[in-house]
This record gives structure tokens, sequence and C-alpha cells, in this order.
């Protein structure tokens, strides 16, 4: 390779990864960083420092999982005991990543990088991605990746750190609706970019079930709805697709 291919090439990926930044200044961006105010204002109220709700924000990333773990904070739960609890919150993740890592391996792509991209993997920035990776050449896909996951978890440690320290300025009401923008835009976003009606049926017996288990099974509800929902809907599918006539 002559210096200025090297030279050519080093240009192409700070311009993919600087394209990766700025789709990471979009709606569901937005989105992520209005609920990261409302674990803010949470992580305050359970007795965490800034140092540390900052430090949860970009070690564990996964917002849903950070509530878990404040919540067996607030409950007294034993260090191994919260542990399990994120681990088996994150563990939703992992079809993400088998479905992602296909799309941003290149051939030259080395496994080391994959291992720390995937860290960058949740619902917004998986949404994110699977959307525009198709646009991107294959071999600048982790360097867009790179881009986009370290702007979205570096920008929402600050947004937790600013917010944190202006917690008491904002009423509990409008952090708690900040907080619920979540989960309302991944329900939406996930049935949008569903590609077979199983993934419907799917999210539709979640929401049913949750409730359901949150009186049964108040320390497994979460668990238990989505993988007797998700489990049921497979073979409902399954059962369809096999009585369906060939053409």
């Amino acid at each position: 390779m002559t210096p200025s291919q090297h030279v050519d090439i080093q240009r192409s990926r700070t311009g993919w990864y600087l394209a990766g930044v700025r789709a990471a200044f979009s709606l569901p961006g937005l989105i992520l960083a209005s609920s990261f105010v409302g674990f803010a204002a949470l992580a305050k109220a359970a007795g965490l420092t800034i140092a540390q709700a900052v430090f949860m924000t970009g070690v564990i990333w996964a917002l849903p999982a950070k509530v878990v773990l404040v919540g067996a904070i607030m409950s007294g739960s034993s260090i191994f005991a919260a542990a399990f609890a994120v681990a088996l919150s994150s563990v939703r993740l992992t079809p993400m990543v088998v479905a992602l890592v296909p799309e941003l391996r290149g051939s030259r792509t080395r496994q080391l990088t994959l291992y720390l991209l995937s860290h960058f993997v949740a619902i917004t920035s998986w949404v994110l991605a699977m959307e525009r990776v198709g646009d991107v050449p294959r071999d600048m896909r982790t360097t867009f990746y790179a881009g986009l996951g370290s702007t979205l978890t570096l920008g929402n440690m600050v947004v937790v750190g600013v917010v944190y320290a202006l917690s008491q300025k904002l009423p509990p009401e409008i952090s708690a609706a900040l907080f619920m923008l979540t989960p309302i835009y991944f329900l939406t976003s996930l049935w949008a970019s569903a590609r077979e009606w199983a993934t419907h049926l799917a999210m539709v017996m979640g929401l049913v079930l949750g409730p359901v288990f949150h009186v049964v099974l108040p320390e497994f509800d979460l668990l238990a709805a989505g993988t007797i929902g998700g489990f049921s809907a497979y073979a409902i599918f399954s059962l369809v697709q096999r009585r369906r006539p060939a053409t």
C-alpha cells in the first residue's frame, strides 16, 4: 500500500466515523437522551453519587439493566443477586448482537473489534444501525458503528451528569414522563421493523402476559412473559407455516 492510499483510507474512515456520529443525532437518539433524564433523577433518588451514575451509564449502557441495578440497590439486594439480575436483563440483547455482527463484519475485521463494538448494542443503536448499515461500504461498517455507539454512550453520560446536578429543579412528574418515552419508542420501533407477523404476535402476547405474571410471579414477571410469549408465538407461527399449502 502506497502512502497516498493509506492517507485516503484514513480519510475515508474518519468520514464514516463522523457519519456514525451524525446518525446518533436523530429522533431515536433524542428520545433515548430524554429517557436518561429520568434515569438521572432515579439514580439520585436511590442515593448514588454523580460519579457512580455516570460510570454506570458508560459501563452497563443498556437502560433497562441500569434500572434493574438501581432497583436492586434500593431493595438492599446482595451484590451477587444484583449482578445476576443485570446479567439476566442483558441476555435479551444477545439476539441483537447475533443479528448485527454479520452485518458489521468485513473481510479484514478482527474479532476483538466486534467484541468491543458489541458493548454499544442496545435497542436504539441496534435499530439505527440496522436501518443504515446497508448503505455503508462493508469495510467501513465497524467504523460507522463505532461513531454511532460511542456518540450515544458518551452523549448520555454527559446528559446524566448534567441532569443529576440539576435534578432538584426538575419536577418528578416530568422525570417520570421522560423516562417512559424509551419503552414507548422501543415498542413502536420493534413493531415497525418486524419482518414476520410472529414478532407482532410475540409482542402482543408479552403485553398481555406481563401484568398477569406481575401478580403471579412478581420477581420473574418480565422473564416469564417474554419466554412464554416468545415461544408461544414461534410455535403458532411454525404450525401455521407447516399447514400452509406449498405454492
